[in-house]
């Protein structure tokens, strides 16, 4: 009995040394300057957004949180530098959809998109858009389903690229709608866009920020948005799923470090995020970017992932779009 009893005291003092050693990792996380790298050039949205978040999140934790653009290979160059470092909170990456489109485009990587990161909470989210240019015939998303259907293959859709989510949404809205057209891929850029405006391309699923300019000006007719439901940015477009039930595609961007990470490090930065977004003139910025800002918990960001790594590797390979 003696010894049941002083196994359960020792138990008792390493748990309460264990709660205490984690607030204590709480209370004095960080005492340095962060790194924060996402994997997409310096002025782009991602760039951007990481930047927001930087300030928030310098602020909050009351140290410098320094911004590391790393791109290359759709977001997985800054991902292998990252895993690089030790889970100690100071190197950190902003994630995008992309993380989870490349789990299903490429046939291997040099890390596991799940099980190699602690997600950590989304920023927000951001929908695409289907365009055609002002004067064409098509005016809606059932008319492009008609003209599709009457003409398999004939029309073209452009994306920045092989693999890209908007490739991924267009060959997902081709096979919801039972229809075919012809992908024309491009190396991202302003090409898509310029072509569809000068019509060697008949419709494009692009993002917001590309299309929003163009649309404002009177000089492309949007047909849909990709999210389920209407965008808050612009709430005038019917979203695809009106006529294509089911029809849903968002990409995220989000925080994420090296899988183990101490739980009161990712409960802080956590919290921080959560802040960041609770504040107004970060939202307003964020919602000028074309995104719509939310937070989730870590245990949410990794269904979420998962979720969506399911959903493109299905794409793919119903499309027979070839691994890289």
């Amino acid at each position: 009995m003696l010894a049941t009893a002083w196994r359960t005291l020792c138990a008792g003092i390493l748990s309460t040394f264990l709660l205490i050693e984690g607030a204590a990792a709480q209370e004095s996380y960080p005492t340095r300057s962060i790194l924060l790298t996402h994997g997409f050039a310096a002025g782009g949205n991602g760039d951007v957004i990481s930047r927001v978040f930087a300030d928030g999140l310098s602020t909050r934790l009351k140290q410098p949180v320094v911004v590391e653009p790393r791109p290359g290979a759709g977001g997985n160059t800054a991902s292998a530098r990252l895993l690089k470092s030790p889970p100690d909170g100071y190197t950190l990456v902003s994630l995008t959809g992309a993380h989870a489109v490349s789990a299903a485009i490429y046939k291997s990587l040099s890390f596991d998109p799940m099980n190699d990161f602690q997600m950590i909470s989304t920023y927000g989210y951001f929908a695409f858009l289907i365009a055609v240019r002002s004067d064409s015939a098509i005016k809606s998303v059932a008319d492009l389903i008609k003209v599709a259907k009457s003409s398999p293959g004939k029309l073209t859709y452009s994306s920045p690229g092989v693999g890209s989510t908007q490739h991924l949404a267009g060959e997902l809205f081709t096979s919801m709608a039972g229809v075919k057209m012809t992908h024309v891929p491009y190396r991202g850029g302003t090409g898509p866009i310029m072509d569809l405006i000068g019509g060697q391309i008949d419709v494009s699923f692009e993002s917001m920020s590309v299309v929003e300019p163009q649309y404002t000006g009177g000089v492309v007719r949007v047909l849909g948005v990709t999210s389920s439901n209407r965008w808050p940015s612009m709430p005038e477009i019917e979203p695809v799923a009106t006529t294509v039930p089911g029809y849903d595609v968002q990409s995220w961007m989000g925080l994420a470090s090296p899988r183990g990470l101490p739980q009161p490090i990712v409960q802080r930065l956590y919290e921080a995020v959560r802040s960041v977004l609770a504040d107004t003139g970060a939202v307003e910025r964020l919602r000028k970017l074309g995104m719509n800002p939310g937070a989730s918990t870590p245990k949410e960001m990794e269904t979420m992932i998962s979720s969506q790594i399911a959903k493109w590797k299905k794409v793919v390979a119903d499309s027979k779009i070839p691994q890289r």
